[in-house]
C-alpha cells in the first residue's frame, strides 16, 4: 500500500541584518531635528544660568567689571541687608494673598458655573478675560481705581461711605493687600478654568451613588469631589506660586515697590540694584535665590509628578 509523503516547503528568509539595519540618515534625522533646540536652550538657559551664578561670585559692583572672587560674600551681605528681608517677608505676604484669594475665587465660580444655569457661558468668558491683559495693563487700570483722589474713593464718598476710604497705594498698611487683589482679580480666572475642567471631568455616576447612600450636597462636595480635585489645586498651587515668587511688572506699574519699603519684591529690588545702582554681583545673587526659591518649589512637584507617571 503506497503512502503519500509531503513535499519539503522552501521558504525564504530575508537577510536580517537588511531587514533591521536602518540606513545612517534615518538614525541622524531625530537627533538633527532636536539639535537646534537642545543647542538654543542649553546656551540661552543654563548658559545664562552659569554666567549668573560666575558674576555673583565675583565683586563686580560698578559699571566696570571686576572678577575679583569673594565666594559667598554677596550672598552673606545680601542677606544682611533690611531691604532685602523686607523684600523676602513682603513675597511670603503677597503669596499667601494671592494662592488664597485665587484659589478660593476660582473654585467658588467653578462650582457655580458647572450648575450649568442660564448665561454660563457669558460668566465664563467674563472671568476668563483678565486672562488676555498683561500685568502691565493690569497694574494700569487697578492703580487708577485705587488712587486716592479717583476711582474707589470717589465711589464710596458718594455713597456716604467716607469711613471705608483708604490711601490704598500709599498707605504701608494696605499697599501690599491691594497689589494682592489685582493679581488675585488677573489670574482668579485662570484657577476657575482648571477647576470647571476637573469639575466637568468627575463621572456623575460618583455623584449619584453618593446622593443614594444619603450624602447631602455639602458632604458630597467636601468627600467626593473636593478630593477628586487635589490633583488640580496642587497644580494652581504651583503654578501661581511660581508666578508670585517671580513678581515684577505688577509691582513696577502700581507702586514700584513704595511706600517705602511696603511692596518691595526681590525681582524689583535685582533690576534696581543691576540696572540703576550697576551693583552686577549683587543683583546677580538676588538671581540666584530667586531661582532656588523657584526650584524648591516646582522640582518636588515635578519628582512626584514622574514617579506618578511610572508607576502607572
Amino acid at each position: 500500500m503506497a503512502t503519500a509523503t509531503a513535499q519539503p516547503v522552501m521558504v525564504e528568509r530575508l537577510p536580517r541584518s537588511r531587514s533591521l539595519r536602518l540606513p545612517p540618515w534615518e538614525k541622524l534625522t531625530p537627533l538633527l531635528l532636536i539639535a537646534p533646540s537642545v543647542i538654543l536652550i542649553a546656551v540661552f538657559v543654563y548658559g545664562f544660568i552659569g554666567a549668573t551664578m560666575r558674576t555673583s561670585l565675583v565683586r563686580w559692583n560698578s559699571a566696570l567689571p571686576d572678577y575679583t572672587f569673594v565666594g559667598l560674600h554677596n550672598y552673606q551681605r545680601l542677606f544682611q541687608l533690611d531691604r532685602f528681608q523686607a523684600d523676602l517677608v513682603n513675597t511670603l505676604h503677597f503669596t499667601a494673598i494671592f494662592l488664597a484669594g485665587c484659589i478660593v475665587l476660582g473654585l467658588g465660580a467653578a462650582v457655580l458655573l458647572d450648575q450649568r444655569l442660564r448665561g454660563t457661558l457669558f460668566f465664563q468668558n467674563v472671568y476668563m478675560y483678565p486672562l488676555a491683559l498683561s500685568f502691565v495693563v493690569t497694574g494700569t487700570v487697578w492703580r487708577w481705581i485705587l488712587n486716592p483722589n479717583s476711582g474707589v474713593n470717589v465711589i464710596l464718598g458718594n455713597l456716604h461711605l467716607d469711613f471705608l476710604k483708604s490711601g490704598w497705594l500709599t498707605d504701608t498698611n494696605t499697599a501690599l493687600n491691594s497689589l494682592g487683589i489685582a493679581a488675585v482679580w488677573q489670574m482668579s480666572g485662570f484657577c476657575m478654568a482648571m477647576f470647571l475642567a476637573g469639575l466637568r471631568g468627575i463621572p456623575e455616576e460618583l455623584r449619584e451613588a453618593a446622593r443614594v447612600d444619603g450624602a447631602n450636597e455639602w458632604q458630597l462636595f467636601w468627600r467626593i469631589t473636593f478630593p477628586l480635585l487635589r490633583p488640580i489645586t496642587l497644580s494652581a498651587v504651583i503654578i501661581l506660586g511660581h508666578i508670585s515668587l517671580k513678581i515684577f511688572d505688577l509691582v513696577y506699574v502700581m507702586t514700584f515697590g513704595g511706600p517705602g519699603y511696603a511692596t518691595d519684591m526681590p525681582s524689583l529690588y535685582m533690576w534696581i540694584a543691576t540696572f540703576q545702582q550697576f551693583l552686577y554681583a549683587r543683583g546677580a545673587a538676588i538671581a540666584i535665590v530667586l531661582l532656588l526659591m523657584v526650584a524648591i518649589l516646582i522640582v518636588p512637584y515635578l519628582v512626584w509628578n514622574l514617579r506618578g507617571e511610572t508607576e502607572q
